[in-house]
């Protein structure tokens, strides 16, 4: 799997793509504390630092929690002092680089009154979180057959310049017949009008979705861990002069 060097040797927005999402065009779907940010807990489960190693952000993340809250960010696999990792998930991102964005005659914009038949078959396919407001983060589109929604792929993370595409699944009754192909070239047909470039995330275990993507014209851009950290109630780490 070859791997894309953006701007390589300096930091990148899609180093910290929640940190710059809600600091950026998703802040007002927002709880920030300081260094720390969080999804409001309907929209999505992620959790963002300013800088993972600046005892500042933590300190402000365990305000943000609470004793004993969770939170989830990424690229963590030794929490410091007055937190624990609960557990953790190794992903890889993956940008666009020869994407062809279309638009699909079927696909269908799908929005709050379509949560509960996502939430179905959200919970069917497994595609990764999905929450009651998730459906406002940006345009997510769908494909019914006899009025029942079989497929779906949307947008979550939007640092600026740029959009995740998310949630894509398929019934697995109508797997096979290149509706993912179909929504992922749609939704990234819209991001592209924006002027913006798709990149998404998955789960590294997730062999066949990471070829799909390389298929479509995806690139490796880089590995990274998903970790759900737990405030242990400990004194909060303290802002260094």
């Amino acid at each position: 799997m070859s791997v894309i060097a953006l701007d390589a040797g300096s930091p990148h927005i899609l180093d910290n793509p929640a940190w710059a999402a809600l600091t950026g065009p998703h802040a007002h779907f927002a709880e920030r504390i300081g260094h720390a940010a969080r999804y409001h807990p309907d929209v999505a489960p992620f959790h963002a630092l300013s800088d993972d190693n600046a005892p500042r952000a933590w300190a402000d993340l365990a305000a943000l929690v609470g004793p004993g809250g969770t939170a989830a960010v990424r690229g963590i696999t030794d929490a410091p002092e007055g937190w624990e990792v609960v557990r953790t998930g190794h992903g890889v991102q993956l940008v666009d680089t020869s994407l062809r964005a279309e638009p699909d005659p079927e696909a269908v914009r799908l929005g709050p009154d379509d949560v509960p038949e996502i939430l179905d078959l959200v919970a069917r396919t497994e595609p990764g979180p999905y929450l009651p407001r998730t459906v406002e983060l940006g345009t997510y589109l769908g494909i019914r057959h006899h009025g029942r929604l079989i497929a779906l792929a949307g947008e979550r993370l939007h640092p600026p310049g740029w959009t995740e595409i998310s949630a894509v699944c398929t019934d697995p009754d109508h797997r096979g017949r290149g509706l993912a192909t179909r929504l992922v070239r749609a939704v990234a047909a819209g991001i592209k009008e924006r002027g913006e470039r798709p990149f998404l995330h998955a789960a590294a275990t997730n062999t066949n979705a990471i070829r799909l993507y390389e298929s479509l014209g995806f690139t490796l851009r880089r590995r990274t861990v998903f970790s759900l950290v737990r405030h242990t109630g400990a004194a909060a780490l303290e802002e260094t002069a």
